[in-house]
């Protein structure tokens, strides 16, 4: 799907509205001034057919590093990598190619996807800002999780929370990195005051894990990729059914769903599908009266009992 006329960066996030159309990938685009249209392409030749070519990097989880500008995504890529890996420069050139590092830490293997790449030049300050959302919404379409980070000294913004948005609606697991911690002058009640202002402003999105750091300092910056391991493995997780049968249907059969004009719903079977991330079948007579706040009730036994943070979860009801 090309939506075009996203000229902006809010228009931008306003393409991915068009998700609801349930027809795939959406691409904002421009075709005045060609925002975007590189990204398209580049989608449109991957399905060219090819013959016998594997993906050497199939399995190998992809974390996406996206932000709104200087806020030390490319900082904190280089001191990972230890080294100068994401360039920023004033020349022209693309925009639309993010900078893929293969990262090895404990063990493990990445992709780490930073969205500052080359930067073409730009004369207003909202040009900057029109290419950041195109590289962030490049990078997130990429990746199995991404990497949000936010500037303690300005707090979460709106374009935080779109862009958080917009990763919950395409399934990605998240992981907030609030850079420049080490500017802020704390007490006691910092962190968790800081916390809840951005569990405010993402509300009924809860269940992100949210790390404190400083890049300059390198304050857990490696806490934040082994937390990002936890959300891709929560993201890729199988519960058996036998076991979600046992726990779930228990904690329904103690608060049942409530009747709907004297009908009562009987939930009868669970089970886990095939999908991009957690998504869960509940069978059961009414699957039209499940009201959104069971449903909600219910997303949060699940958290409970299976540890899914930092991921979102699909539950779809059917007719038995």
């Amino acid at each position: 799907v090309a939506a075009n006329k996203a000229d902006t960066p809010n228009k931008t996030f306003l393409a991915a509205e068009f998700y609801a159309l349930s027809l795939g990938e959406v691409y904002p685009i421009s075709s005045e001034n060609g925002g975007g249209t590189g990204e398209l392409l580049d989608e449109l030749v991957k399905v060219f057919p090819s013959e016998g070519v594997e993906d050497p990097d199939a399995g190998i989880p992809k974390i996406a590093i996206v932000g709104r500008p200087n806020v030390g995504k490319s900082s904190f890529l280089n001191a990972l990598l230890g080294t100068e890996r994401s360039i920023v420069t004033d020349e022209a050139g693309t925009t639309r190619d993010a900078i893929h590092s293969y990262y090895k830490l404990y063990g493990n293997n990445f992709i780490l996807i930073d969205t500052a790449g080359v930067r073409k030049k730009a004369k207003v300050k909202e040009d900057i800002e029109f290419y950041s959302v195109l590289r962030s919404l490049r990078a997130l379409e990429e990746s199995d999780v991404c990497i949000v980070v936010i500037d303690a000294e300005r707090g979460i913004e709106a374009q935080d929370v779109n862009l958080i948005n917009l990763a919950e609606r395409q399934g990605k697991g998240m992981v907030i990195m609030v850079n420049k911690w080490d500017l802020i002058e704390k007490d006691s009640k910092t962190s968790d005051t800081f916390k809840r202002e951005i569990l405010e402003k993402l509300s009924p999105i809860d269940y992100i894990p949210i790390i404190f750091s400083s890049v300059l300092t390198k304050q857990r910056i490696f806490q934040v990729i082994e937390k990002t391991v936890h959300v891709f493995e929560n993201k890729t997780k199988k519960i058996p059914t036998s076991k979600l049968n046992d726990v779930l249907l228990r904690e329904i059969e103690s608060h049942p769903p409530p009747s709907v004009k004297g009908k009562h719903i009987q939930i009868k079977y669970i089970t886990q599908v095939i999908a991009r991330f957690p998504s869960f079948v509940f069978f059961c007579n009414l699957p039209q009266y499940i009201q959104p706040s069971y449903e909600r009730f219910i997303e949060n036994r699940m958290r409970e009992n299976f540890d899914f943070e930092g991921v979102p979860l699909r539950l779809i009801f059917r007719k038995k």
